[in-house]
């Protein structure tokens, strides 16, 4: 027996690393060049000149100042090198951004409304715990988990993206658990530049076409700046495949990997088995007749009956369960046969997204010390995805009688002595699948001013603002069944010679019968009626206000050098509502209108579509903060070096859910070794619980081959094994409290060595342990503890379809601790007998550990650190080679992540062989095979400046094509990690930049 735990991929890691020259540099790596990047001098400037630095992660502005806080910069160079339509994807390259969402993730998602979100996450905390800035002020929620949409920022006018990887709540607030990510633009800029841009997949999907302008310019004797930008972005999306294992394009990497459930957890054996070309048994494409005397009855496209092929030699029991003999029964899978009908593969590898933005920023010098000014930006993302082809729906009861069904199974019936059979089909019938649209339409502005004035006998600095910004979402489900009515038009019956739905009721209202026996389309009054024009609809409104003032001045001669001060404040709120269609809401809080009208079929209290229903909620809560942050030089002297104490401290008042405090102290010295810093950095942090979290009405995700566990004693009343689809239901809670973390990094650089110029390299270890986290069951684990004895979970669940559902409500309990290196380097030189410019940088990030615990009695503690399936991998690097001259640059890119294991935030699998497990148990199941291999992307590019202000350039990503490995999953999905795999292919990239 192996613990899957105790082998990380370090060997793997090392070997990749000494494959090439630009991984070998991260060994010794370093973030020097990101403090040095922090404060380039202007074009034609004396280096010798001595300029204000301002670092993202604190408030103190001085010169000579070095945060204690490890920061990555990536710069103008870095972002145009990337060559990507839009910046985000650019910037989750960088190995601490873990587990970011974006339009290939989620896109097998019908209600969750996150569907091309472009947000961050630093350390795999979540997107929740990375607080992102637009030139150090907050920005309006894209969603009501209160994260904003990058897809939304003015892009072209970014010169600079810095990324905090440490506790920043001190100096920011809330969020700022795993770090800050702040976007600073070029609030000067003079002149004209334009970038045109278009790409495609080798498999000729997910065309690309992106343009950009900005015009800058300078009036009343360059006192008035005027700054404006548009953008504008299609991007296709890949689309999705079809039934069985047919890939879109000529992809052929999909395989449907499944975790297969043996259920047995105590006969020596693993419980789980790796499988490809797993079969779901109880649905066909055209339909299954899935338990009972007939099992195995199959039907193809024209209606016609057939024996279904199970995988595995499986054979149908007959019997009332549905059973196959050689398959599984818990979960329901066959491996190999007939995969015609499975679905997982019918999601969008990446969403279809229109991206439109204005921005524009005009500034007045009071003098030459003082500036007002204004900005605002206006927004609009529209995204739309498929999440599955047709509607996969099982145990349907239905009758002999029915008059689509061939007479020879009306004869089998008659044999056999039964008047009914369970059924179960993928829906192919439908001629449309069906398609999410969110679109997000945002408008911010803000007012403020920043300059600098004399008082007390020092200068102080100053900035001051007022930010209103509002963020409307608007989701539509397109070709979507409405359960109910589905339902009543499958059960059809003759009246009068005429086949009819069999339900008066439904009859009375509509209904028009349709054949599942096979593929033929239904009318479109068929059509109409089940699947209607107007579907599913979330309406939401993200509001923001933020006033804010701060100062930063040197009031203090120490006896090693200035004492710097930054004080400041800062008032905000936050409110949201939201609305859904009465179908989907119920009648509540949702009346039935013209568009919905009322039907006596539906269930008035809602959760009637298939999936997508939303739920109406609304919530506010304003947020006061006071702060303080002192840098206090201890030593300055040739023998001793340079140090700093630099400490913060921060008061925060919500009005939901009281007082916190939050404080940081950190230490940088500069030895006498030249060019060698050391670091550290202590802080407490908090994350408040945002308005889903606090105000939301249930947010309904359907789970298709939903597995009821087959080893636990069921509550009475439930079922004791087997698949069905569930509605899960998530619940606000108004009680929480705000998360507090522990953050602790230790570092030390090495920057610009006289002995070797131009490079520069820096080791961080990091510490977060985060308690009161907030956090969700998810309905398999709900049901998992109930089945396992937890009773305290078995009222939150009723698994007898049609209405099966589970609920789960937000709570403080849970914690996480996680720690791990970043490691950075970067060296520039230039050879005697070459000419032009080299530059090597490698970054790369270690996980050591990622521990979960969900805080609930009977719950284990788990550790995804090195789970690929997930967002936390042993190693993660980025690593580029650059050359340039004057005119011509090239560079190579590798992105690689190390070999790893399947898993979850509450599942560790332990790999075994038979004879040799241990006893499954719910948070450490046993498996026959857990490895995810890593993989290793290679990216090349080159630009020319041909002298008049226009570049060519172009780019492919991933050239060696290296297609995903398989991530298994217990039910049926798309058996793909896009938050670590590459799930496109090659991609080719070429575009005109101008400038002047």
């Amino acid at each position: 027996m192996s613990a899957v735990g105790s082998t990380r991929g370090g060997s793997s890691f090392l070997r990749a690393l000494l494959a090439t020259s630009a991984f070998a540099t991260v060994l010794v790596g370093g973030a020097a060049h990101a403090q040095a990047a922090q404060t380039p001098p202007a074009a034609g400037s004396d280096d010798s000149v001595v300029t204000e630095i301002v670092v993202t992660g604190s408030r103190i502005r001085s010169t000579g100042f070095t945060a204690p806080t490890p920061t990555q910069v990536l710069g103008t160079a870095d972002l145009e090198r990337a060559a990507q339509p839009n910046i985000f994807t650019a910037i989750t390259q960088l190995p601490s951004l873990q587990g970011s969402s974006g339009a290939t993730t989620g896109t097998f998602s019908t209600s969750s409304g996150q569907q091309g979100l472009s947000s961050f996450s630093l350390r795999g905390l979540g997107t929740i715990r990375t607080l992102t800035l637009l030139d150090g002020q907050r920005v309006v929620p894209a969603n009501v988990t209160g994260v904003p949409d990058i897809s939304l920022f003015p892009q072209l006018l970014v010169e600079r993206v810095d990324v905090v990887t440490g506790g920043a709540s001190a100096s920011y607030g809330s969020d700022a658990v795993g770090g800050v990510v702040n976007f600073i633009t070029n609030k000067k800029f003079v002149g004209l530049k334009a970038n045109v841009m278009t790409g495609v997949t080798t498999y000729g999907d997910n065309h690309q076409w992106l343009a950009q302008v900005a015009a800058g310019k300078n009036f009343m004797d360059d006192r008035l700046h005027v700054q404006v930008s548009g953008e504008y972005d299609w991007e296709e999306g890949v689309p999705a495949g079809g039934f069985g294992e047919d890939a879109p394009g000529s992809r052929d990497w999909y395989t449907t990997a499944t975790l297969v459930n043996r259920g047995i957890t105590n006969d020596g054996s693993p419980q789980y088995l790796y499988r490809e070309h797993a079969q779901a048994y109880q649905y066909t494409k055209y339909g299954l007749i899935s338990a009972g005397p007939l099992q195995g009855t199959a039907f193809d496209a024209a209606g016609n009956p057939f024996q279904f092929q199970y995988g595995g030699g499986g054979v149908p029991s007959k019997a009332a369960n549905g059973a196959v003999s050689g398959c599984y029964t818990n979960g329901g899978f066959c491996v190999g046969g007939d995969l015609s009908g499975n679905v997982g593969v019918g999601t969008s590898l990446q969403s279809r997204l229109k991206r439109m933005n204005a921005y524009t920023r005009v500034g007045f010098d009071l003098d030459a010390n003082n500036e007002i000014y204004a900005t605002f930006n206006a927004a609009r993302v529209e995204s739309s995805n498929q999440p599955n082809p047709g509607a996969a729906t099982t145990g349907l009861t239905m009758s002999c009688s029915n008059p689509y069904l061939p007479a020879s199974v009306v004869a089998a019936c008659a044999a056999n002595g039964i008047t009914t059979f369970t059924f179960g089909t993928s829906n192919a019938l439908l001629p449309r699948n069906i398609s999410v649209h969110p679109t997000r339409t945002q408008y911010r502005g803000v007012i403020g001013a920043d300059g600098k004035f004399n008082a007390l006998g020092t200068e102080w600095r100053y900035d001051a603002y007022y930010t209103h910004g509002e963020n409307t979402t608007n989701i539509h489900v397109r070709d979507i069944l409405l359960t109910p009515r589905y339902r009543a038009a499958v059960q059809a019956t003759l009246v009068n010679g005429q086949i009819v739905c069999a339900d008066p009721i439904a009859r009375a209202n509509g209904c028009v019968p349709i054949n599942i026996f096979g593929g033929q389309r239904p009318s479109d009054a068929a059509l109409a009626y089940i699947t209607p024009k107007n579907g599913p609809y979330q309406h939401s409104v993200q509001k923001q206000d933020v006033a804010s003032i701060n100062f930063s001045g040197e009031p203090i001669n120490g006896w090693a050098g200035p004492i710097s001060l930054a004080v400041g404040g800062e008032w905000r709120k936050e409110q949201y509502h939201v609305k859904g269609d009465p179908y989907g809401d119920g009648n509540t809080d949702s009346p039935n209108t013209a568009d919905y009208p009322a039907d006596p079929v539906l269930n008035a209290a809602g959760a009637n579509w298939f999936a997508g229903n939303y739920h109406s909620g609304a919530g506010k809560y304003s947020v006061k903060e006071a702060y303080a942050e002192v840098n206090m030089p201890l030593v300055n002297s040739d023998a001793a070096g340079k140090a700093n104490l630099n400490m913060a401290g921060r008061w925060t008042d919500y009005s939901t859910s009281g007082t916190v405090y939050t404080w940081k102290v950190g230490v940088t010295w500069d030895t006498p070794v030249d060019g060698v810093r050391l670091r550290a950095v202590t802080s407490r942090d908090v994350r408040a619980p945002n308005l889903s979290e606090l105000f939301a009405a249930p947010v309904t995700t359907t789970l298709p081959n939903f597995t009821i566990p087959s080893n636990g004693k069921p509550p009475a009343g439930q079922p004791s094994s087997g698949s069905l689809t569930v509605l899960q239901n998530v619940v606000g809670n108004p009680d929480l409290k705000p998360e507090i973390a522990k953050n602790v990094t230790i570092g030390a650089v090495l920057s610009n060595p006289q002995w070797l110029p131009g490079f520069s390299v820096s080791v961080d270890w990091y510490n977060i342990v985060l308690n009161g986290g907030i956090s969700s069951l998810g309905a398999q684990q709900i049901v998992n503890f109930c089945y396992a004895g937890l009773t305290q979970f078995c009222g939150a669940f009723n698994l007898n379809p049609p209405s099966a559902f589970v609920n789960s409500q937000t709570f403080n309990l849970a914690s996480i601790k996680t720690s791990g290196f970043d490691i950075e380097s970067s060296y520039r030189f230039e050879l005697p007998s070459v000419p032009g410019r080299f530059t090597v940088r490698g970054l790369a990030t270690n996980v050591h550990k990622f521990v979960t615990n969900p805080g609930i009695p009977g719950a284990v503690a788990v550790d995804s650190a090195g789970q690929n399936s997930g967002a936390t991998p042993d190693w993660k690097v980025l690593a580029v080679q650059s050359w340039e001259n004057d005119r011509l640059a090239i560079s190579v890119q590798e992105r690689w992540f190390s070999d790893g294991r399947f898993g979850g935030t509450t599942t560790e699998y332990v790999e075994c062989k038979p004879g040799a497990c241990p006893v499954s148990t719910g948070s450490r199941p046993t498996i026959d095979y857990n490895h995810m291999s890593g993989a290793t992307y290679v990216d090349v590019s080159a630009s020319y400046k041909f002298g008049n202000g226009l570049q060519l350039y172009g780019k492919v990503d991933n050239l060696l094509n290296r297609d995903p490995t398989p991530s298994p999953q217990t039910n049926t999905g798309l058996d793909a990690n896009p938050a670590l795999y590459d799930l496109l292919g090659r991609f080719y990239h070429v575009g005109l930049r101008y400038s002047f």
